[in-house]
């Protein structure tokens, strides 16, 4: 049992990795050809500030063009279109 359920893991993990260098491969040689690398989302930030009274304070800064890469994993520093076009607001707490 012990043995099997080793196995099974080795083989998730396995395709786990294959997927993410397919991913990759296809993003860094631009598979298909007509595909763009890289896209741009409008993102909206917002700074939360704890203060010492226990409340925080809120600053909006104006909202911000965010490289990201048309890919199902993030790759080059960069976060992957699908994930910030559903996050496009984000918390930073200071």
């Amino acid at each position: 049992m012990k043995r099997f359920l080793f196995l099974s893991l080795l083989a998730v993990l396995a395709i786990a990795g294959l997927v993410y260098a397919g991913d990759y491969v296809s993003l860094r040689y631009r598979i298909p050809h007509n595909r763009e690398q890289f896209g741009a989302v409008t993102v909206r930030e917002m700074y939360a500030i704890h203060e010492k009274n226990n409340k925080i304070e809120y600053q909006f800064p104006p909202p911000q063009d965010q490289t990201c890469v048309n890919s199902l994993f993030p790759h080059f520093g960069y976060s992957p279109c699908w994930f910030l076009q559903r996050h496009t607001e984000q918390r930073i707490d200071i």
